[in-house]
């Protein structure tokens, strides 16, 4: 897989780790030495600490406690609600599991939160802050030698976006970091961008892509201040987010560079707020247009706004027919005598209409394979493919904001950076 690297000091698996590993045949993880996986600690169960306790982040965290065995062991955030509501919920999935509960001198509230956690004694650091966030979090996890899972998008602007490739300069070989782009885990994925690469559709002469979502839910608290308001409602704010397109959309732009093995060259978009208008300066829509190597041309479109409907789905025109894939829905390849399609899983008792879900098991397959990439000592360092993407999304962002054709070199040359007015040592 790409990124992944042997590390030179693994030392080779005993008979007793070798035996450890087989009681635990059901995580699929053959364990390393001990201090190699997990520090100076017994070889147990990994130690995982989750910075920023939002929805996304805790649907995460679950996958890493239910699918990949793993314990939740501290939690950081700056707000004293978020941090009790991931608590009870942590500490459930825990007892399920019969680990123990978090100790309450290991959830880390307030501005410094990210640095206590990442400072004590977990293995494993779940960056899902604010994506303006992320360049100063993930720092301070990569300095305490940690591993890491980091929410995309990696960054907001061009600086931040390069300050995470400084940082994966030093992560290389010495510890494992991944980026929340959890497509490139879902099987259905996976396979039908293998068969394109095996040439099923021929020649890719242009893709389409788009991502068509319903607006997202406010989150009011009696009694907050107007920067408290905003951290609360990051989603709506460009600084804080990215805008619509870098920490939503980043997805899909991120799966078209995955198949196309390319990141683009240039681009031209147009964006507005035509029917969100009552919160905070990001759009409700974009319409971009990517040129990537070989003259390939790539029309994205997304909003943000409408109820009760949406559809996120690519389309990969080639020479001898396409491929198209839906995060909801079909997953198939057209081509005249060569036709395939992902299959629906079996019925269950919470499922009774079998139907094509590639995401249900895109999240779960990441952590597995991020949590074994640890105890192997065949670490991933996913930075670098994650800024790539991120910069993508920003560079179809700033062609919209400029109202201009916008080149890749031009975007890096401008080395934008954002500043944000919320001053989070006040929210204490």
């Amino acid at each position: 897989m790409p990124g992944e690297i042997r590390n030179p000091h693994s030392a080779a698996v005993t008979r007793r780790e070798f035996v450890k590993s087989a009681a635990t045949a059901t995580t699929g993880l053959m364990l390393v030495t001990p201090e190699i996986a997990f520090g100076t600690r017994a070889n147990s169960t990994p130690q995982l600490g989750m910075i920023g306790c939002g929805g996304r982040g805790t649907s995460v965290a679950e996958s890493f406690i239910t699918r990949a065995g793993v314990r939740m062991h501290a939690l950081g955030d700056l707000f004293q609600d978020q941090l009790d509501k991931a608590r009870t919920r942590m500490d459930g999935l825990n007892a399920a599991r019969g680990h123990a509960a978090i100790d309450a001198a290991r959830t880390f509230k307030g501005p410094r939160a990210y640095q206590d956690l990442a400072s004590s004694d977990v293995d494993i650091v779940l960056v899902s802050t604010p994506p303006y966030f992320h360049p100063q979090h993930l720092a301070a996890a990569v300095a305490a030698k940690k591993h890491i899972y980091l929410e995309k998008p990696v960054a907001t602007d061009v600086a931040g976006c390069r300050k995470v490739q400084e940082l994966a300069k030093k992560v290389e070989g010495k510890q494992s970091v991944h980026v929340g782009f959890q497509i490139r885990y879902a099987p259905e994925y996976r396979e039908m961008v293998r068969r394109i690469h095996d040439g099923a559709i021929g020649e890719i002469g242009s893709v389409q892509g788009y991502y068509l979502a319903g607006d997202l839910p406010r989150r009011d608290v009696a009694g907050a201040s107007a920067q408290e308001a905003k951290l609360r409602n990051w989603f709506f704010d460009r600084v804080l987010s990215g805008d619509v397109l870098v920490e939503q959309n980043v997805h899909v732009i991120d799966w078209i560079n995955w198949t196309l093995k390319a990141r683009p060259e240039k681009a031209y978009a147009v964006a507005g707020r035509e029917v969100r208008l009552d919160i905070g300066d990001v759009n409700d829509h974009f319409v971009t247009v990517f040129h990537y190597p070989g003259g390939i041309h790539v029309g994205f479109q997304s909003t943000q706004y409408m109820p009760n409907w949406g559809d996120v789905a690519v389309r990969f025109l080639g020479s001898k027919g396409f491929a198209e894939a839906h995060y909801s829905g079909g997953v198939f390849i057209a081509v005249p005598q060569n036709e395939w399609k992902a299959e629906a899983p079996p019925p269950t008792a919470a499922r009774q209409k079998p139907e094509v879900d590639p995401l249900s098991e895109a999240t779960p397959e990441k952590v597995k394979a991020f949590v074994e990439s640890i105890t192997t000592g065949r670490f991933h360092n996913q930075l670098a493919q994650g800024a790539e993407s991120t910069l993508s999304a920003i560079l179809g962002r700033q062609a919209s904001y400029d109202s201009r054709e916008m080149t890749w070199d031009q975007l890096l040359k401008s080395n934008q950076q954002w500043k944000s007015d919320v001053d989070v040592d006040r929210l204490t």
